[in-house]
């Protein structure tokens, strides 16, 4: 009886041996990477057990691991160690070439080599195969790009070698403080500066405004720890005036950082475009504006329409106080200067106070941070109920056949019934192309009027609204849920920048912005598309004669 319970509990764990190596699998690799001739390629095996068998092949080469080697969690497994290291700042478990004398190594059969546009990753338990990854079959290939398994599916959304992989969350009981540009933005920003009695930290694409950087000056020079990161490369360089605001800052001891390429450097986001401040691990500042007047104007004077938030929450300000600091680090972080020159002047026109800034308590709170979890936007629109409210400065479709993921949700909201106005900025530069925002507004109001659905586009009257223009990326589900965000409707903003908003649940929040998108809504102008074009008419009919003369000739004699 004795030998036959031995014999049982062995037959026990040799099952179980088998089941934990079978239960590994491949979950990550990055086959092109940036570093020359690839040096810093990769994949990782997640799982727990034994790897006593286990075989990672790619049909030509591939290696297998020295005997007793177990595995509880994630294995990375690099080309080599030093590479992997420059690349991601750490070193991997095992590599498969023997570059460093501190990495373990697997035993190798043929070199593994991943090829940049086309292979594949085999794993093996013994002689049985039980995980099989092809690209580009499985995963599309892009230079930097690293592939990721999560519940079972390949690249939930791209993700590039640096960037970081935050997970969405809630916070609750926050206290909102609303506010608008340009009617009150400028102050709330003095306000949240000027309560800061230990550290600033601020992330933004441009900073340019002098008076803004005035306020930071003061809080250093009160003892307050005040950090700066700023995009190094954006749309047209930094400008004289950004340039004067960095030294301004420098010249008042506060160091000035800047994410930008260089020789054998990738930023892991091509735009740093997000805008916000973290202050005394207790509050967080975010809007949808650049530090500049054209978003922060002084008190009375005209600039964009943008919409902002003061939170008040000690484990949301922890949250962005992480991403501030996993993104001013890095190789492709370094300091920047800037150089005496000119500052920025302030905008000449003027602009009547409609809006002050109203405090809620409360709310609750998602982070939004591109790329990581920019899919909760849709989320947020596919929630919806009842009503849609977007102000966008513009939205671009993804392909000419293809709508933006955004505005596809919308609208397939308003086939369910739900209310959906769309309102878009009007500046020249957004309306003088032919696919532009006049297009883009006539397309869904037409979508509106074809279906037969409550769904409607309009491009804001700026004269009317007395803006500069509409500069906000804003949407408000239902009159209870509103996002505050940086994120523009394009293909890249989502998909590759840096960027930052909070989904607040708050019905005063909510009825807070709703009152300024009806105050925007109500100075529209119908868009040019939208009217009747003559001259394309009387085209029209001149090739209809044409064919009627042509067919004359050919069929009556």
């Amino acid at each position: 009886m004795r030998r036959f319970c031995l014999f049982i509990i062995f037959s026990l764990l040799i099952v179980g041996v088998v089941y934990a190596a079978t239960d590994v699998r491949i979950t990550e690799f990055c086959p092109d990477p940036y570093l020359f001739n690839d040096m810093d390629e990769y994949l990782v095996l997640s799982g727990t057990g034994s790897l006593d068998g286990i075989t990672v092949s790619d049909g030509r080469g591939g290696f297998r691991f020295p005997p007793g080697t177990r595995i509880n969690g994630a294995l990375t497994i690099a080309r080599s160690g030093p590479a992997f290291l420059q690349s991601h700042g750490k070193l991997p478990d095992f590599e498969w070439q023997d570059y460093s004398p501190v990495v373990p190594d697997v035993i190798n059969g043929n070199p593994l080599r991943l090829a940049n546009t086309g292979d594949e990753l085999l794993l093996y338990k013994g002689s049985e195969l039980i995980q099989r990854v092809a690209w580009p079959k499985d995963v599309k290939p892009r230079e930097g790009q690293v592939h990721y398994l999560k519940n079972g599916v390949w690249d939930p959304r791209p993700l590039m070698i640096g960037q970081s992989r935050f997970e969405p969350a809630a916070f609750h009981n926050v206290t909102v403080t609303t506010f608008v540009s340009p009617d009150c933005s400028s102050e709330m920003f003095t306000y949240a500066v000027d309560r800061a009695s230990d550290e600033i930290l601020l992330n933004v694409y441009e900073f340019s405004s002098p008076s803004m950087a005035d306020s930071l000056i003061a809080a250093r020079g009160r003892g307050v720890n005040v950090s700066v990161l700023v995009e190094g490369g954006p749309v047209g360089g930094i400008s004289p005036a950004e340039n004067a605001a960095i030294w301004r800052l420098n010249a008042g001891g506060i160091p000035v950082l800047q994410m930008a390429a260089g020789k054998d450097v990738h930023p892991p986001y091509r735009y740093v475009h997000a805008k916000y401040l973290v202050l005394d691990h207790r509050a967080v500042f975010l809007t949808s504006e650049n530090f500049k007047y054209s978003g922060f104007p002084p008190a009375g004077f005209n600039s964009n329409r943008g919409w902002g938030v003061y939170l008040e929450d000690p484990a949301l300000a922890k949250y962005f106080s992480t991403v501030y600091q996993t993104d001013s680090t890095g190789p492709s972080v370094i300091p920047i200067y800037g150089s005496l020159g000119n500052p920025e002047t302030v905008p000449a026109g003027k602009h009547a106070v409609k809006f002050t800034p109203a405090q809620f308590s409360g709310a609750t709170v998602r982070p939004v941070l591109s790329p990581d979890t920019s899919s909760q936007i849709i989320d947020l629109i596919q929630s919806a109920r009842t009503s849609i409210e977007i102000e966008q400065a513009y939205i671009t479709n993804e392909t000419p056949l293809t709508l933006n993921p955004y505005l596809a949700a919308a609208i397939n909201a308003s086939r369910r019934g739900v209310h959906v106005r769309v309102l878009l900025d009007s500046y020249w530069y957004n309306i003088e192309d032919e696919k532009d925002n006049d297009e883009m507004a006539a397309l869904i109001t037409n979508i509106g009027s074809t279906e037969k659905i409550p769904l409607e586009g309009r491009c804001a009257d700026l004269t009317a609204s007395n803006l500069e223009k509409i500069h906000n990326k804003g949407v408000i589900v239902d009159g209870q849920r509103v996002l505050v965000s940086s994120i523009n409707w394009n293909s890249n903003s989502p998909n590759f920048n840096r960027e930052a908003g909070v989904i607040i649940d708050h019905t005063g929040v909510a009825q807070y912005f709703l009152t300024v998108f009806e105050d925007d809504w109500n100075n529209t102008v119908t868009s040019p598309q939208s009217k009747t074009d003559y001259t394309k008419i009387a085209i029209v009919v001149v090739v209809i004669l044409l064919l009627l003369v042509i067919y004359y000739r050919k069929h009556i004699r």
